[in-house]
């Protein structure tokens, strides 16, 4: 019973976007409050209680504890960039098991029936991270289950207590203010999302827990400088070794285009096929529409691509459009002039996406096939681009800079002059 009501939770989880309104309120109910009913009663089902992983303590000087969502695998990827830098750090992260779930890689991977309702687990990965001397904070989101109340503010007094430094990396929805996005880009997402009450509360509450603490806080994404001017950019990381392709050969064939969607609404899915159907229609361009792919499978995925669409309504870039860079592909998006600015100025770099809305998409890739020279140009800026913002190193740099050893260094060209 409980494999296979986890395989319907996982199921339910993938395709949420697709499933009625009471659905997606049930599922949002268990989320939200774990300890309810419906919170309640999924743990149950889900096999709450049983033995779950418990975070391992590294024997370093400098030891640093990530939690809780790994979102896209970065909790992990932000623990290796800080042991890669020094050798005196040792650092873990611990991440919160989803069902469905995209299969990122964890040092602890922790089901959410465990990290809900079970009080043992929670009592033995406090005792591990209260050992740690620094805890980077993902989201705005508890992690000790009920040790604490679910409540992130006693959390971080607890932690201060045993002598650990605390700081926090804001991940996206948790602080972007959907009011000052939707000022920001006619194509903004929260005008038809039906979350964008729940989500504007809950980012001003993050925002305002976030100024009210005043501990180190970073930012994954460029445009979040908007919402947290005073915080740094700690850039997302993909490993670009995972990512390096042979160069693609544009204008032999028929030109691949494909689109990695995680989130349609947020991404703007529903527009892309609509403004490519000529190209598709006449045969020049092959599209494919990439959903629910494990992340090992993501490196042939854009091997396989000429042309990679990214985002068209949040105005930024992630994971994924840094992993199709690493890979040499042409990558296409929407990113705000505010956050190519931000870019250009913390790197010295130029982002080399190719910029389109939905309302050019089909002129700029109708453009990139005509091109074929200058198409291989902009595909081959990608590697370097990845290299040098996006394999760890310059995340590792603000991190220590700004947190884990301040002033230890000459401040990196990278990290926000206006930080505080």
């Amino acid at each position: 019973m409980t494999g296979l009501f986890a395989r319907l939770a996982g199921w339910a989880v993938a395709h949420r976007s697709k499933l009625p309104q009471w659905a997606q309120r049930l599922m949002e109910s268990a989320a939200r409050n774990p300890d309810g009913l419906v919170g309640r009663l999924s743990a149950r089902l889900m096999g709450a209680g049983g033995d779950a992983p418990v975070t391992t303590v590294p024997d370093t000087e400098i030891r640093v504890y990530v939690a809780p969502t790994n979102y896209a695998g970065q909790g992990y990827l932000w623990a290796r960039a800080l042991e890669a830098s020094d050798s005196r750090v040792g650092a873990r992260n611990m991440a919160v098991e989803l069902p469905g779930g995209f299969a990122f890689p964890a040092d602890t991977l922790v089901p959410i029936a465990a990290v809900n309702a079970s009080e043992d687990w929670a009592a033995a990965e406090w005792a591990a991270a209260s050992q740690f001397s620094h805890v980077l904070v993902e989201a705005e989101r508890p992690m000790f289950g009920k040790r604490w109340g679910r409540d992130l503010a006693v959390e971080v007094a607890e932690l201060e207590r045993t002598g650990a430094s605390v700081a926090f990396l804001a991940h996206g929805t948790d602080v972007r203010d959907p009011d000052r996005h939707m000022s920001l880009t006619p194509w903004s997402p929260y005008m038809e999302d039906p979350r964008t009450d729940i989500l504007r509360a809950d980012a001003r509450a993050n925002v305002a827990l976030l100024e009210r603490l005043g501990r180190p806080t970073f930012f994954s994404t460029p445009d979040l400088a908007i919402d947290l001017p005073w915080a740094h950019w700690c850039p997302v990381v993909v490993d670009p070794t995972r990512f390096t392709a042979p160069a693609p050969t544009f204008g032999s064939a028929r030109a691949r285009v494909i689109h990695a969607s995680s989130n349609p609404l947020q991404k703007g899915s529903d527009r892309i096929e609509r403004a490519l159907a000529p190209l598709i229609a006449s045969g020049e361009i092959e599209y494919e529409l990439i959903t629910a792919t494990p992340a090992a499978q993501m490196p042939a995925v854009f091997t396989a691509a000429d042309i990679v669409l990214d985002q068209f309504r949040l105005g930024s870039y992630g994971v994924a459009a840094c992993e199709a860079m690493a890979s040499g592909r042409v990558v296409v998006g929407h990113v705000l002039p505010e956050v190519r600015e931000r870019v250009l100025r913390d790197t010295g770099l130029d982002l080399p996406i190719v910029e389109a809305t939905p309302e050019t998409l089909h002129d700029v890739v109708a453009g990139l096939i005509a091109d074929p020279a200058a198409t291989r140009a902009a595909a081959a800026a990608g590697p370097g681009f990845v290299a040098a913002v996006h394999s760890g190193a310059m995340s590792a740099k603000v991190l220590t800079e700004y947190w884990i050893a301040p002033g230890s260094a000459e401040a990196p060209s990278e990290a926000p002059s206006d930080a505080r």
